[in-house]
């Protein structure tokens, strides 16, 4: 990809994107929309065994909601810097890109997951106000991936903003970035 494709232009036309939180076990799906410039959470996936399996659950989902582009948040350390889960997280996402067919954008996706727990609350507590049950847990778990796959595309959607947008054309926004084909 050039460095000027990404949501608003490069995915040329993009106006329906999939925004992804990648984890371990689960998968944040978000749908936004360029031309409203808004994200809302879609869906918790759990992680397939292996990059192909994941990536014919993300294809199906995308031709399901008609999306056009893909926006996945990248783990960057405290500093910027790009650790070993940022790796992981690349090869995954240009493998999903690549078997899509959907360009791909990185977005910075640092406290995205402390930003969507501090927007949903806490899990609910279990019987007889005790702790929260397993299912409870991770059914709220998969909420906060969703909330954070939303964060981490309206971040997207809100950096490449017409007007606001500050980057000149052709030019990545400082917090996102497209793939290096060379990698």
């Amino acid at each position: 990809m050039s460095g000027s494709e990404g949501v608003r232009g490069g995915a040329r036309g993009a106006r329906r994107v999939l925004g992804i939180d990648l984890g371990e076990r689960r998968i944040g799906v978000a749908l936004g929309d360029a031309e409203t410039h808004s994200a809302l959470p879609l869906a918790t996936l759990s992680r397939a065994r292996s990059v192909d399996e994941d990536a014919r659950v993300v294809a199906r989902l995308a031709a399901e909601q008609r999306a056009d582009g893909l926006v996945v948040g990248l783990p960057l350390n405290a500093d910027g810097s790009e650790g070993p889960q940022a790796a992981t997280t690349r090869e995954w996402a240009v493998a999903v890109a690549a078997a899509t067919g959907l360009p791909l954008r990185f977005r910075d996706e640092r406290l995205t997951s402390v930003r969507a727990e501090q927007r949903i609350g806490g899990p609910a507590r279990g019987r007889s106000g005790g702790p929260p049950s397993a299912k409870q847990r991770d059914a709220h778990r998969a909420r906060i991936d969703r909330e954070a796959a939303a964060l981490i595309l309206q971040d997207e959607l809100d950096a490449t903003a017409g007007p606001a947008d500050e980057s000149a054309p052709g030019q990545a926004s400082p917090r996102s970035e497209e793939p290096n084909e060379s990698a």
